[in-house]
């Protein structure tokens, strides 16, 4: 269902009569689904406010058994979330935009308590769908029996009624997927689902994952993302694929009130020995080689152990962010700290992280870019970002997420810490800022 708003003025009018003779018209109207795309666009470029709507309550077909358990609290800030989502039996598709460490995932499967309809949640990795299955059970009164997860690792069967989670790529087919995963991928995509839940949803817009929307039949669509940010343009798709943004927390607000973690930020500068600067100079060809000698300066690397030692010294978890692969096997190496990296298979990843999490001897971890997203770890509360991608706002933001999970603090009192190491040198009386 697709309601279609529109302020009506007569060409004569002037402001003031326009203010007084304004009126809203408002239509409701069904689509073809694969339509819908190409409707929207159409009807943005001519200024008509449009909004795609789902009468859950109507639809008596496929009704989940999924209720929140009775000891789960939504925040104030998660309920006018979800405020803006449901009115009057009705769904609307849209984006949320939260913080990480806000409660993401809670707000999306209240949305999925809601609806009580066959929902698909779809998320970046293979480790996040094994957390929200978690989130789901600990959560709501799901039964196991209706609760299936589709992944390269876990491949179980879509029950009648229920909840299934997957990523983007499992459902991105390709032509060399096994027979087995076509049948499920055919039943996903023939499916009449009431909710797809899109975790990250700022990934939606590239090329490769937007076909994958576009092929799953959902009634309301709900995004959930901490950064609403692309370096490229294609933020604004996500109004013609997904809806609207419906609502975004102020996240200084909730850090006030105690929901997120009162966070320090410093720029720590590090001076490149001459060694490092003349080979600096020499390779002004090769920026690669030059990002491996500013990322490996030796000063910055002090810095790092310092900082280490400072803060496993107070009892805290750390996180060294390390884009550069090269980097980040020599800091694992001398630091003796354990690492993950795309190469790393998910159930090492998986074991690490868990024992960064829950294991007192084991205070630090080295992550490259995959650590960037859906990883929940909230013990972490230190992060040094030895090497990234300069420039990219959504990267840095992604990355304190990692550590804005509550904690206990006193008044004013920082109780969380992210330090970005970057290297600088002096040359002819010019200061080089090189991160």
């Amino acid at each position: 269902m697709i309601d279609v708003s529109n302020q009506m003025f007569d060409d004569d009018d002037d402001d003031e009569l326009k203010t007084k003779k304004s009126h809203k018209q408002k239509f409701d109207f069904q689509i073809n689904p694969k339509h819908a795309k190409r409707v929207k666009e159409i009807c943005a470029n001519e200024h008509v406010a449009l909004m795609e709507v789902y009468d859950y309550k109507q639809d008596e077909k496929n009704r989940v058994n999924i209720d929140l358990k009775p000891t789960t609290t939504v925040r104030p800030y998660q309920a006018a979330a979800l405020s803006k989502i449901f009115g009057n039996g009705r769904a609307r598709s849209g984006v949320i935009v939260l913080p990480c460490g806000a409660g993401k995932s809670l707000t999306g499967i209240a949305a999925a308590a809601t609806i009580k309809h066959n929902t698909l949640v779809l998320c970046t990795s293979s480790y996040s769908v094994d957390q929200w299955c978690s989130q789901f059970k600990l959560w709501t009164t799901i039964e196991d029996s209706s609760l299936s997860r589709l992944t390269a690792q876990n491949k179980d069967d879509l029950p009648e009624a229920g909840i299934t989670i997957s990523t983007y790529t499992m459902i991105r087919e390709s032509k060399k997927s096994a027979e087995e995963t076509k049948k499920l991928l055919e039943k996903v995509r023939s499916r009449e689902w009431g909710l797809l839940l899109l975790d990250e949803v700022h990934v939606v817009p590239a090329k490769q994952f937007e076909q994958v929307i576009l092929n799953v039949s959902a009634h309301c669509k709900l995004g959930l993302t901490a950064t609403l940010l692309r370096e490229d343009d294609k933020i604004d798709h996500l109004n013609h694929l997904i809806g609207p943004k419906m609502y975004e927390a102020n996240w200084q607000e909730l850090q006030r009130a105690g929901f997120l973690a009162n966070v320090q930020c410093a720029q720590v500068w590090c001076e490149m020995t001459s060694e490092f600067f003349a080979e600096y100079i020499r390779s002004t060809t090769d920026k690669r080689v030059q990002e491996t000698l500013w990322t490996m300066n030796p000063t910055k690397f002090r810095y790092c152990q310092y900082l280490v030692k400072y803060h496993e010294a107070r009892g805290d978890k750390i996180i060294i962010f390390a884009d550069n692969l090269c980097a980040l096997k020599r800091y694992a190496d001398i630091l003796k700290r354990e690492s993950i990296d795309g190469s790393v298979h998910e159930a090492e990843r998986k074991r690490i992280l868990s024992t960064f999490q829950f294991d007192a001897n084991c205070n630090c971890i080295i992550l490259s870019k995959v650590g960037d997203t859906s990883i929940d770890i909230p013990a972490a509360n230190v992060i040094i970002q030895v090497s990234s991608q300069y420039g990219s706002r959504r990267q840095e933001a992604q990355r304190l997420g990692r550590i804005l999970r509550p904690k206990a603090r006193s008044d004013n009192e920082f109780n969380a810490f992210f330090y970005s190491l970057i290297s600088k040198v002096k040359f002819m009386k010019l200061k080089l800022i090189i991160f």
